[in-house]
């Protein structure tokens, strides 16, 4: 068993993988949320006197976690808010490169702001695929997904990084949300010019919170127009019209966001290193148990490496059977999505795989 399903306590009654759904709340940053109501209970005004503090550390965290200067972060309630909030910045005259069936809330900002866009089927070889479409259409914007939400396709990093010096001016926008908090991502080092997430899933922060990380660049590039008072709030939003600033227009909730800090706190306390090697090996076990059964599709077969979220073939029988085994999963597709966390173990695969040889 692993010593970390004590902060998870639902793990020692199910099998829990359902985190690409709806990740965990961890015992200490529950601790941390009731001190911070008691407190709030307690103190009213003077514990939001120091707003802007807590605010700033959870920046400085953040930034530290993924080397990103705190200055470029951006604390936002979710994904789909700060996304947002960024392409009313971008004219709408750039040429956007996107994925088919990449998560709505990463392609629908382009389509309802009509965009010239250009779709990339995503399969075995969409490397390649991507490769071409650049050299066809151009594009000034690659928005996508780092982890498919459906199949936990990952596009692969390396090739980022070549295709970013075959196209330094071309912009990488990247939805981290199925993909932050499951392997060690060196934002300054890499890619992309700009990642988002909501962070309620892998890194186990609760709802409510999100986190926006920018390349020094973007800033110039864009120019959202959403402010208000506390677009000027804090250590690192010196002036009006600052650009981070303009995501936070309004009053930040400390509960949320401090609750991210706790969250980074626990991943600092296990080790991202730890988390990484652990999420690693337990899904490349669980992705060849899964090839040896015919349980995923061929895109996901024929490539070299995955992430740790897998689509099964199966139908809602199957679904049902493993509920009633304890098994929290849901369906996504036309199959039924597990993932798994740094708390999951070989006994949870097991339990697994036991009920799919049981039903196959």
């Amino acid at each position: 068993m692993s010593i970390y399903k004590k902060y998870f306590p639902i793990t020692n009654q199910y099998t829990y993988l359902n985190t690409p759904a709806s990740g965990l709340l961890p015992e200490p940053v529950l601790q941390w949320r009731h001190n911070h109501d008691l407190d709030f209970f307690v103190m009213g005004s003077m514990l939001k006197m120091k707003q802007a503090e807590v605010l700033t550390e959870v920046r400085e965290k953040v930034g530290t976690l993924f080397n990103c200067a705190p200055n470029r972060v951006a604390l936002t309630p979710n994904f789909s808010y700060g996304f947002n909030t960024l392409l009313e910045g971008i004219p709408r005259t750039q040429k956007v490169l996107l994925l088919e069936q990449d998560y709505p809330s990463l392609n629908w900002p382009f389509t309802s702001r009509e965009f010239d866009i250009t779709y990339v089927t995503i399969d075995a070889e969409l490397e390649s695929a991507v490769e071409a479409a650049f050299a066809k259409a151009q594009p000034n914007i690659f928005a996508f997904s780092m982890v498919q939400w459906i199949n936990g396709i990952k596009i692969d990093q390396d090739f980022l990084k070549k295709l970013k010096t075959a196209y330094p001016e071309t912009l990488f926008f990247a939805d981290g949300t199925q993909y932050l908090g499951t392997e060690v991502f060196d934002f300054e080092n890499s890619a992309l010019d700009v990642i988002g997430a909501s962070t309620y899933k892998w890194m186990n922060a609760g709802y409510g919170n999100g986190l926006f990380m920018f390349k020094e660049r973007v800033a110039a590039y864009g120019d959202p127009k959403t402010t208000g008072f506390n677009s000027l709030q804090g250590k690192y939003k010196p002036q009006e019209g600052s650009f981070i600033g303009r995501f936070e227009p309004g009053h930040q909730d400390t509960l949320n966001y401090g609750s991210l800090g706790a969250a980074i706190d626990l991943i600092k306390e296990v080790g991202m290193s730890t988390i990484d090697q652990s999420i690693k090996e337990l899904s490349e076990e669980a992705r060849s148990a899964f090839i040896e059964r015919g349980l995923l599709e061929d895109a996901v077969v024929g490539r070299k490496g995955h992430s740790n979220i897998f689509n099964l073939k199966g139908d809602r029988v199957l679904y049902k059977r493993l509920r009633e085994n304890d098994i929290l999963c849901i369906e996504r597709g036309d199959g039924i999505r597990v993932g798994f966390h740094y708390f999951n173990t070989q006994d949870d695969l097991n339990v697994l795989l036991k009920v799919l040889d049981c039903t196959l």
